[in-house]
């Protein structure tokens, strides 16, 4: 059988459109969201999702506003620094680029965002929520994937989830995100590094979420004809090539389902951090 694509661009447009239409009600009211973005140090790959951001900001008429500070910046700095914008009435949104310099610790940095300003949900209090069932504001790439598989119409009551990969942004969100469901949820599996016969877990997967950034980790011949696949984890090589946890051919002449790797999660990704700008914006003026 050959896969149907879960296609990213048509799923970013839906809710970009969606986003466009709650962007023009504001403007109605002479409100202009805007987007801070913090980065520290010049990481080659931030550059080019900060491009994009910026990009997308600017098609729908959102303000986006770029901080970088230098690599040596402490971690005592950085926070401060979140916390000057946090008291910034002109800043509707906070983007804490990563990666990070080392020496600056993640969490305290994502800690020290305004809950009320942090569009990718990654505050401890968001995230709490999040586990409460009752999300203001939930992770980018998490909510992404969660578009995705609502794309396909399938009914996944009952079958077999596997998500493999347990950071804080994609894989521990989207694991607590399929179990929301209640009733309709899926029956869900976490794998990780220390996940002893990986294959096991995968051969038996209905839908598989992979989110390790690792190709070949998953071999085409552990995956069920007819799962459904979402490629989160993508390796870029220096020519461009872009390449998923799976070999993407093989995987989906078997699979019912799959994200291209260009063009899938990614458009998504980047469609909800417009959409969770424009929702803390209107929830801080409680609209």
């Amino acid at each position: 059988m050959a896969a149907q694509l879960m296609d990213g661009n048509v799923v970013a447009k839906r809710i970009k459109d969606e986003v466009a239409r709650d962007m023009e009600a504001l403007k109605v009211k002479g409100i202009i969201p805007s987007l801070a973005a913090v980065q520290v140090g010049d990481n080659p790959e931030s550059k080019m999702y900060v491009g994009m951001q910026k990009k997308n900001c600017e098609a729908i008429g959102l303000v986006y506003n770029l901080h970088t500070l230098p690599a040596d910046t402490s971690e005592t700095a950085l926070v401060r620094y979140i916390e000057k914008l946090n008291s910034d009435r002109s800043v509707n949104g906070i983007i804490l680029q990563m990666p990070l310099p080392q020496g600056i610790n993640p969490r305290s940095a994502q800690k020290a965002l305004s809950p009320a300003k942090d569009v990718e949900g990654m505050n401890p209090s968001n995230l709490g929520m999040l586990l409460y069932g009752n999300p203001k504001i939930g992770p980018c790439t998490a909510l992404s994937v969660m578009e995705l598989l609502r794309s396909t119409g399938e009914n996944l009551k009952g079958r077999e989830a596997v998500v493999v990969g347990h950071s804080e942004i994609v894989g521990k969100p989207v694991a607590i995100l399929l179990l929301q469901w209640l009733t309709d949820s899926p029956t869900v599996t976490v794998c990780h590094i220390a996940t002893k016969d990986l294959e096991s877990h995968i051969r038996r997967a209905d839908i598989i979420i992979s989110a390790v950034g690792k190709p070949g980790l998953i071999k085409p011949e552990w995956v069920k004809e007819g799962a459904i696949i979402v490629l989160v984890g993508i390796k870029r090589l220096p020519d461009g090539t872009a390449l998923g946890d799976v070999d993407f051919e093989p995987a989906s002449a078997k699979a019912s389902w799959i994200t291209p790797v260009k063009g899938g999660v990614g458009p998504v990704t980047t469609a909800i951090l417009l959409r969770n700008t424009v929702e803390v914006t209107k929830m801080q003026l409680g609209i």
